[in-house]
Protein backbone atom coordinates (compact mmCIF):
# COMPACT_ATOMS: atom_id res chain seq x y z
CA UNK A 1 0.00 0.00 0.00
CA UNK A 2 2.89 2.75 1.04
CA UNK A 3 4.46 1.54 -2.60
CA UNK A 4 1.32 2.64 -4.14
CA UNK A 5 0.79 5.88 -2.35
CA UNK A 6 4.30 6.62 -3.81
CA UNK A 7 3.89 5.54 -7.36
CA UNK A 8 0.27 7.46 -7.35
CA UNK A 9 1.54 10.67 -5.24
CA UNK A 10 4.97 10.22 -8.45
CA UNK A 11 2.41 9.85 -11.10
CA UNK A 12 0.97 13.18 -9.69
CA UNK A 13 3.34 15.09 -10.01
CA UNK A 14 4.78 14.36 -13.06
CA UNK A 15 1.41 15.21 -14.88
CA UNK A 16 1.04 18.75 -12.64
CA UNK A 17 4.54 19.81 -13.90
CA UNK A 18 3.71 18.52 -17.39
CA UNK A 19 0.71 20.78 -17.56
CA UNK A 20 2.24 23.89 -15.75
CA UNK A 21 4.85 23.63 -18.56
CA UNK A 22 2.52 23.47 -21.79
CA UNK A 23 1.62 26.27 -23.25
CA UNK A 24 -2.23 27.09 -23.61
CA UNK A 25 -2.55 29.25 -26.81
CA UNK A 26 -4.21 32.68 -25.55
CA UNK A 27 -6.94 33.72 -27.19
CA UNK A 28 -5.64 35.86 -29.77
CA UNK A 29 -3.17 33.68 -30.86
CA UNK A 30 -6.12 30.70 -31.54
CA UNK A 31 -7.76 33.66 -33.32
CA UNK A 32 -4.28 34.12 -35.22
CA UNK A 33 -4.24 30.61 -36.20
CA UNK A 34 -7.98 30.32 -37.17
CA UNK A 35 -7.73 33.33 -39.58
CA UNK A 36 -4.35 31.72 -41.16
CA UNK A 37 -6.47 28.45 -41.65
CA UNK A 38 -8.98 30.34 -43.20
CA UNK A 39 -6.74 32.50 -45.36
CA UNK A 40 -5.56 29.40 -47.21
CA UNK A 41 -9.58 28.77 -48.02
CA UNK A 42 -9.95 31.96 -50.04
CA UNK A 43 -6.50 32.22 -51.63
CA UNK A 44 -7.22 30.51 -54.49
CA UNK A 45 -10.56 32.85 -55.78
CA UNK A 46 -7.57 35.83 -56.56
CA UNK A 47 -4.80 36.69 -59.22
CA UNK A 48 -2.45 38.98 -59.20
CA UNK A 49 -2.43 41.97 -61.58
CA UNK A 50 -1.55 41.49 -65.10
CA UNK A 51 1.91 43.12 -66.67
CA UNK A 52 0.05 44.40 -69.35
CA UNK A 53 -3.20 45.68 -70.82
CA UNK A 54 -3.57 44.71 -73.72
CA UNK A 55 -6.37 45.83 -76.46
CA UNK A 56 -6.19 43.96 -79.96
CA UNK A 57 -7.67 46.69 -81.48
CA UNK A 58 -4.98 49.10 -80.36
CA UNK A 59 -1.80 47.65 -80.43
CA UNK A 60 0.93 49.09 -78.25
CA UNK A 61 3.53 51.03 -79.68
CA UNK A 62 5.86 53.37 -77.75
CA UNK A 63 4.84 56.13 -80.07
CA UNK A 64 1.23 56.04 -79.34
CA UNK A 65 2.46 55.86 -75.40
CA UNK A 66 3.97 59.33 -75.99
CA UNK A 67 1.62 60.21 -77.90
CA UNK A 68 -0.83 59.75 -75.33
CA UNK A 69 0.91 60.76 -72.23
CA UNK A 70 1.79 63.95 -73.92
CA UNK A 71 -2.29 64.70 -74.72
CA UNK A 72 -2.97 63.50 -70.98
CA UNK A 73 -1.88 66.73 -69.62
CA UNK A 74 -2.39 68.54 -72.43
CA UNK A 75 -4.60 71.59 -71.15
CA UNK A 76 -4.96 72.98 -75.10
CA UNK A 77 -7.87 69.65 -75.03
CA UNK A 78 -10.06 71.67 -73.24
CA UNK A 79 -12.02 74.82 -74.41
CA UNK A 80 -10.81 77.68 -72.64
CA UNK A 81 -7.17 75.42 -71.58
CA UNK A 82 -8.06 75.43 -68.18
CA UNK A 83 -8.26 71.30 -67.74
CA UNK A 84 -6.43 68.13 -68.81
CA UNK A 85 -7.21 64.61 -68.26
CA UNK A 86 -5.04 64.51 -65.41
CA UNK A 87 -6.92 67.71 -64.00
CA UNK A 88 -9.37 65.95 -62.48
CA UNK A 89 -7.37 62.46 -62.86
CA UNK A 90 -3.90 63.43 -60.93
CA UNK A 91 -1.63 60.77 -61.71
CA UNK A 92 0.56 62.08 -58.51
CA UNK A 93 -2.52 61.16 -56.35
CA UNK A 94 -3.26 57.96 -57.45
CA UNK A 95 -5.67 59.02 -60.29
CA UNK A 96 -8.21 60.99 -58.67
CA UNK A 97 -8.21 65.01 -57.14
CA UNK A 98 -9.57 63.73 -53.79
CA UNK A 99 -12.91 66.58 -54.40
CA UNK A 100 -15.98 64.77 -54.43
CA UNK A 101 -17.29 66.10 -57.44
CA UNK A 102 -14.35 67.90 -60.15
CA UNK A 103 -14.21 71.16 -61.23
CA UNK A 104 -14.93 71.57 -65.52
CA UNK A 105 -13.06 73.89 -67.77
CA UNK A 106 -15.65 76.76 -67.17
CA UNK A 107 -15.39 76.61 -63.43
CA UNK A 108 -18.57 74.70 -63.00
CA UNK A 109 -18.87 71.11 -60.90
CA UNK A 110 -19.78 67.87 -62.82
CA UNK A 111 -22.21 65.62 -61.49
CA UNK A 112 -20.41 62.75 -60.61
CA UNK A 113 -17.21 62.04 -58.21
CA UNK A 114 -13.78 61.32 -61.32
CA UNK A 115 -13.02 57.71 -60.89
CA UNK A 116 -9.23 56.88 -60.62
CA UNK A 117 -7.66 55.76 -64.23
CA UNK A 118 -5.27 53.57 -62.51
CA UNK A 119 -5.94 50.01 -63.77
CA UNK A 120 -9.17 51.25 -65.16
CA UNK A 121 -8.27 49.26 -68.60
CA UNK A 122 -9.08 46.40 -66.66
CA UNK A 123 -12.46 46.91 -66.04
CA UNK A 124 -15.54 45.55 -67.48
CA UNK A 125 -16.72 49.48 -69.04
CA UNK A 126 -16.36 52.93 -68.48
CA UNK A 127 -18.03 55.45 -66.27
CA UNK A 128 -20.22 54.98 -63.57
CA UNK A 129 -22.68 53.48 -65.86
CA UNK A 130 -20.66 51.44 -67.76
CA UNK A 131 -21.65 52.96 -71.14
CA UNK A 132 -18.31 53.25 -72.56
CA UNK A 133 -17.09 49.49 -73.54
CA UNK A 134 -13.53 50.67 -73.01
CA UNK A 135 -10.36 53.24 -71.81
CA UNK A 136 -10.28 54.60 -75.38
CA UNK A 137 -14.05 55.15 -76.00
CA UNK A 138 -13.89 56.62 -72.09
CA UNK A 139 -11.05 59.40 -73.53
CA UNK A 140 -13.29 60.70 -75.40
CA UNK A 141 -16.51 61.95 -73.40
CA UNK A 142 -15.18 64.58 -71.06
CA UNK A 143 -13.33 66.03 -74.08
CA UNK A 144 -16.74 66.58 -75.69
CA UNK A 145 -18.73 67.32 -72.62
CA UNK A 146 -19.62 70.97 -71.84
CA UNK A 147 -19.03 70.97 -68.45
CA UNK A 148 -16.20 69.02 -68.02
CA UNK A 149 -13.73 70.08 -71.26
CA UNK A 150 -16.37 71.97 -73.05
CA UNK A 151 -14.63 71.25 -77.09
CA UNK A 152 -17.59 71.99 -79.25
CA UNK A 153 -17.59 69.29 -81.57
CA UNK A 154 -14.70 66.61 -82.81
CA UNK A 155 -13.68 68.68 -85.86
CA UNK A 156 -12.88 71.52 -83.74
CA UNK A 157 -10.21 69.91 -81.74
CA UNK A 158 -8.87 68.00 -84.87
CA UNK A 159 -8.33 70.91 -86.38
CA UNK A 160 -6.80 72.60 -83.47
CA UNK A 161 -4.47 69.98 -82.81
CA UNK A 162 -3.70 70.07 -86.96
CA UNK A 163 -2.30 73.57 -86.32
CA UNK A 164 0.23 72.45 -83.77
CA UNK A 165 3.60 71.56 -85.36
CA UNK A 166 4.89 69.01 -82.87
CA UNK A 167 1.23 67.14 -82.87
CA UNK A 168 1.18 67.10 -86.33
CA UNK A 169 4.92 64.90 -86.03
CA UNK A 170 3.69 62.67 -83.38
CA UNK A 171 0.80 61.63 -84.61
CA UNK A 172 2.47 60.77 -87.39
CA UNK A 173 4.51 58.40 -85.47
CA UNK A 174 2.15 57.01 -83.58
CA UNK A 175 -0.39 56.14 -86.79
CA UNK A 176 2.28 55.88 -89.69
CA UNK A 177 -0.35 53.69 -91.55
CA UNK A 178 -2.74 56.78 -91.70
CA UNK A 179 -3.10 59.15 -94.51
CA UNK A 180 -3.99 61.61 -92.34
CA UNK A 181 -3.15 61.02 -88.52
CA UNK A 182 -4.49 63.38 -86.74
CA UNK A 183 -8.06 62.34 -86.18
CA UNK A 184 -10.26 62.04 -83.19
CA UNK A 185 -10.61 58.23 -83.58
CA UNK A 186 -6.22 58.50 -83.30
CA UNK A 187 -6.46 60.42 -80.61
CA UNK A 188 -8.83 58.13 -78.58
CA UNK A 189 -6.54 55.46 -79.39
CA UNK A 190 -3.51 57.54 -77.95
CA UNK A 191 -5.12 58.45 -74.85
CA UNK A 192 -6.24 54.64 -74.22
CA UNK A 193 -3.24 53.19 -74.78
CA UNK A 194 -1.07 55.42 -72.50
CA UNK A 195 -4.05 54.66 -69.68
CA UNK A 196 -3.18 51.27 -69.68
CA UNK A 197 0.12 51.92 -68.91
CA UNK A 198 -1.43 52.24 -65.22
CA UNK A 199 -1.26 49.37 -63.88
CA UNK A 200 -0.18 49.57 -60.33
CA UNK A 201 1.13 46.14 -58.71
CA UNK A 202 0.90 46.55 -55.06
CA UNK A 203 1.76 44.15 -51.81
CA UNK A 204 -1.27 41.90 -52.25
CA UNK A 205 0.03 40.61 -55.77
CA UNK A 206 3.66 40.10 -53.84
CA UNK A 207 1.84 37.29 -51.79
CA UNK A 208 -0.21 36.19 -54.38
CA UNK A 209 2.96 35.46 -56.21
CA UNK A 210 4.32 33.38 -52.99
CA UNK A 211 6.34 36.38 -50.53
CA UNK A 212 3.97 34.78 -47.32
CA UNK A 213 5.55 37.90 -45.67
CA UNK A 214 4.11 40.14 -47.97
CA UNK A 215 0.93 40.94 -46.08
CA UNK A 216 1.02 41.70 -41.95
CA UNK A 217 -0.91 39.61 -39.99
CA UNK A 218 -3.98 42.29 -39.16
CA UNK A 219 -4.26 42.61 -42.96
CA UNK A 220 -4.48 38.71 -43.61
CA UNK A 221 -7.26 39.13 -40.40
CA UNK A 222 -8.68 41.72 -42.76
CA UNK A 223 -8.73 39.60 -46.01
CA UNK A 224 -10.42 36.82 -44.04
CA UNK A 225 -12.73 39.65 -42.79
CA UNK A 226 -13.43 40.81 -46.52
CA UNK A 227 -14.10 37.17 -47.88
CA UNK A 228 -16.26 36.39 -44.64
CA UNK A 229 -18.60 39.05 -45.01
CA UNK A 230 -18.88 38.61 -48.43
CA UNK A 231 -17.52 41.29 -49.91
CA UNK A 232 -15.76 39.40 -52.93
CA UNK A 233 -19.13 38.78 -54.34
CA UNK A 234 -19.36 42.22 -56.00
CA UNK A 235 -15.33 43.22 -55.51
CA UNK A 236 -13.61 40.03 -57.55
CA UNK A 237 -11.57 39.71 -60.41
CA UNK A 238 -7.83 41.10 -61.17
CA UNK A 239 -8.88 44.76 -60.00
CA UNK A 240 -10.99 43.65 -57.18
CA UNK A 241 -14.48 45.01 -58.75
CA UNK A 242 -15.04 46.93 -62.01
CA UNK A 243 -15.80 44.12 -63.37
CA UNK A 244 -19.99 44.41 -63.12
CA UNK A 245 -22.68 46.76 -62.22
CA UNK A 246 -24.87 46.57 -59.84
CA UNK A 247 -27.73 48.21 -57.56
CA UNK A 248 -26.10 50.62 -55.05
CA UNK A 249 -29.23 49.94 -52.60
CA UNK A 250 -29.90 46.02 -52.71
CA UNK A 251 -30.84 46.16 -48.57
CA UNK A 252 -30.98 49.70 -48.03
CA UNK A 253 -31.46 52.74 -49.91
CA UNK A 254 -27.95 54.84 -50.12
CA UNK A 255 -28.62 58.51 -49.73
CA UNK A 256 -29.38 57.94 -46.20
CA UNK A 257 -26.43 56.45 -45.38
CA UNK A 258 -24.16 58.52 -47.26
CA UNK A 259 -25.87 61.68 -46.52
CA UNK A 260 -26.01 62.44 -50.49
CA UNK A 261 -27.69 65.82 -51.81
CA UNK A 262 -29.35 64.73 -54.72
CA UNK A 263 -30.22 61.34 -56.20
CA UNK A 264 -28.92 59.88 -58.64
CA UNK A 265 -30.36 57.28 -60.38
CA UNK A 266 -27.05 55.61 -62.06
CA UNK A 267 -27.54 53.98 -65.24
CA UNK A 268 -30.86 54.56 -65.47
CA UNK A 269 -30.11 58.29 -66.49
CA UNK A 270 -28.68 57.10 -69.53
CA UNK A 271 -30.93 54.45 -70.63
CA UNK A 272 -34.00 55.41 -69.41
CA UNK A 273 -34.84 51.25 -68.31
CA UNK A 274 -36.64 50.82 -64.86
CA UNK A 275 -34.58 48.12 -64.33
CA UNK A 276 -31.50 50.33 -64.37
CA UNK A 277 -32.19 52.36 -61.73
CA UNK A 278 -29.51 53.14 -58.97
CA UNK A 279 -27.33 50.76 -61.06
CA UNK A 280 -23.64 52.02 -61.02
CA UNK A 281 -20.48 50.14 -61.76
CA UNK A 282 -18.64 48.55 -58.97
CA UNK A 283 -15.70 50.42 -58.90
CA UNK A 284 -11.72 48.60 -57.95
CA UNK A 285 -10.97 48.50 -54.48
CA UNK A 286 -7.14 48.48 -55.81
CA UNK A 287 -5.35 52.26 -54.29
CA UNK A 288 -9.24 52.27 -52.47
CA UNK A 289 -7.15 54.10 -49.63
CA UNK A 290 -5.98 56.90 -51.67
CA UNK A 291 -8.68 57.53 -54.03
CA UNK A 292 -11.31 59.07 -51.30
CA UNK A 293 -14.04 60.54 -51.65
CA UNK A 294 -15.98 57.63 -51.98
CA UNK A 295 -18.95 56.80 -53.95
CA UNK A 296 -20.34 57.88 -57.10
CA UNK A 297 -21.20 61.45 -55.61
CA UNK A 298 -17.98 61.28 -53.53
CA UNK A 299 -20.62 61.82 -50.65
CA UNK A 300 -18.55 60.06 -48.25
CA UNK A 301 -14.69 60.66 -46.93
CA UNK A 302 -13.56 57.99 -44.56
CA UNK A 303 -12.81 54.78 -45.80
CA UNK A 304 -14.05 52.79 -42.39
CA UNK A 305 -17.19 54.29 -43.24
CA UNK A 306 -17.82 53.42 -46.63
CA UNK A 307 -17.19 49.73 -45.93
CA UNK A 308 -19.81 49.89 -43.39
CA UNK A 309 -22.12 51.56 -45.17
CA UNK A 310 -21.83 49.29 -48.07
CA UNK A 311 -22.33 46.25 -46.05
CA UNK A 312 -25.79 47.47 -45.18
CA UNK A 313 -27.07 48.53 -48.21
CA UNK A 314 -25.26 45.52 -50.50
CA UNK A 315 -25.19 42.59 -47.91
CA UNK A 316 -28.01 43.69 -45.13
CA UNK A 317 -25.34 43.46 -42.73
CA UNK A 318 -24.00 45.20 -39.60
CA UNK A 319 -20.33 44.67 -39.38
CA UNK A 320 -18.18 44.75 -36.34
CA UNK A 321 -15.72 47.72 -35.69
CA UNK A 322 -13.16 45.25 -35.42
CA UNK A 323 -14.43 43.59 -39.12
CA UNK A 324 -14.42 47.58 -40.54
CA UNK A 325 -10.99 47.91 -39.06
CA UNK A 326 -9.27 44.80 -40.13
CA UNK A 327 -11.13 44.96 -43.51
CA UNK A 328 -9.25 48.60 -43.88
CA UNK A 329 -6.13 47.35 -43.10
CA UNK A 330 -6.53 44.46 -45.92
CA UNK A 331 -7.82 47.39 -48.52
CA UNK A 332 -4.31 49.31 -47.73
CA UNK A 333 -2.12 46.46 -48.90
CA UNK A 334 -4.17 47.00 -52.49
CA UNK A 335 -2.35 50.12 -53.08
CA UNK A 336 0.26 50.19 -55.73
CA UNK A 337 3.40 52.01 -56.97
CA UNK A 338 2.19 54.43 -59.26
CA UNK A 339 4.86 54.45 -62.56
CA UNK A 340 7.19 57.05 -61.16
CA UNK A 341 8.07 58.16 -65.13
CA UNK A 342 4.30 58.91 -65.51
CA UNK A 343 3.23 61.09 -62.55
CA UNK A 344 3.63 64.65 -64.46
CA UNK A 345 3.71 65.80 -68.35
CA UNK A 346 6.46 64.30 -70.57
CA UNK A 347 9.55 66.53 -70.35
CA UNK A 348 10.34 68.25 -73.24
Amino acid sequence: MKNLFITVSIFTFLSSCTNENKKIPSEDIQKETIAENEFSQYFSRYEKLPISSENLENRRTSAKVELGHELFFDNRLSLTGNNSCNSCHNLATYGVDNKPTSVGDAGKNGSRNSPTVLNASLHISQFWDGRAKDVEEQAGGPILNPVEMAIPSKQFLVDKLKGIPSYVEQFSLAFPESKDPITYQNLQKAIGIFERELLTPSRFDSFLDGDENALTSKEKKGFVAFNKAGCVTCHSGVALGGNMLMKFGLFEDYAPLTNSRKIDFGKFESTGKEADKFVFKVPSLRNVEKTYPYFHDGSVDKLEDAIQIMAKTQLGKTLSNEEVENIATFLSALTGEIPSNYKSAPKK
